[in-house]
């Protein structure tokens, strides 16, 4: 299979075949977390922004990424991945960067609680706290809080439309739309392509289930909690929704699932695999052309966005 993959991934790929596999699941936490940092240097150019800051809402530390200083610009909320484990602001600045820019939108990263040491549902609480405080607050920023967008990529994606189920349920608002760029959905790994795909492509399925491992805590959680179980959920109601999947993910076959359950509960749903690509193609724009024009497509799709659905 690895024929076929894009030209970029495919040195990567097989220089991780050739050192044997390693699995990341095998390493500390400490080292897991130190290598997603030092992986950044694939993610590409990171362009200059009009402005950049740390701020605190609803006492969850965000970052703001502004590309202009013009006022009433729409809000891109991005959710972060890291199998719960690892990533932040650090991990993902090009890309907030990037989306900033070429989006014409205020970009806020949310920076919450990993596991193992904060287990379910710190994650959870943290960005939905956060979306609340954006929501009322955004407006400092020179946003529009009546056009937010939701971003979340991996687990990121799994908050992300966790928060907008926690918002159908709880509030009177959810976003315009949301993005989910391969989420992970499944705390079972049940499904083929995580068979196909887990040992040879880098982002191994171990590395994925041991991330949702470790945030559940217990076994129980992982059968009983429904914001952990997505694929169970009532998506009805929900808002416009873009599913982004690569080929060779352990991740693909539940992103996919997700697609046909939304169409199923009546969801402007869009889905697209690309092809020749891994689990977290997305943030290496640097070696893969598939990640620019990725980024490139979410960037269009978040101007394309109406206001929000109440």
């Amino acid at each position: 299979m690895k024929h076929y993959l894009e030209s970029g991934i495919r040195e990567l790929v097989e220089q991780f075949q050739a050192n044997g596999k390693p699995c990341p699941s095998n390493q500390t936490i400490e080292e897991r977390r130190t290598g997603y940092i030092g992986s950044t240097v694939l993610a590409g150019e990171s362009p200059t922004l009009h402005s950049e800051y740390l701020d605190v809402m609803n006492g969850i530390q965000v970052k703001v990424y502004k590309p202009t200083s013009e006022v009433n610009l729409p809000i891109t909320i991005y959710f972060h991945g890291g199998c719960f484990i690892s990533g932040g602001i650090e991990t993902h600045e090009t890309q907030l960067r990037q989306i900033a820019l070429l989006s014409n939108t205020i970009v806020i990263c949310i920076t919450y609680r990993l596991a193992p040491e904060h287990t379910y549902p710190a994650a959870h609480d943290d960005v939905y706290q956060a979306v609340l405080g954006i929501k009322e607050h955004g407006h400092k920023y020179g946003g529009n809080t009546e056009q937010i967008v939701f971003i979340g990529d991996s687990a990121g994606g799994q908050l992300a439309l966790a928060t907008t189920l926690r918002l159908k349920a709880l509030q009177d608002w959810y976003p315009s739309q949301q993005i989910l760029i391969y989420p992970m959905l499944d705390p079972k790994g049940c499904s083929q392509s995580y068979r196909e795909n887990g040992s040879d492509y880098i982002i191994t399925a171990n590395m994925l289930l041991s991330g949702f491992d470790l945030y559940t805590n217990r076994e129980s959680r992982i059968t009983t909690e429904p914001e952990l179980n997505l694929l169970s959920s009532d998506f009805s109601g929900l808002p416009k929704t873009t599913i982004i999947t690569a080929e060779f993910d352990p991740l693909r076959d539940e992103g996919e699932q997700l697609y046909k359950l939304m169409l199923s509960h009546g969801v402007d749903v869009y889905c697209e695999r690309y092809l020749g690509v891994i689990h977290g193609f997305f943030q290496l724009s640097g070696v893969s052309g598939s990640a620019k024009r990725c980024i490139t497509a979410v960037s269009n799709q978040i101007k394309s966005s109406p206001l929000i659905a109440v």
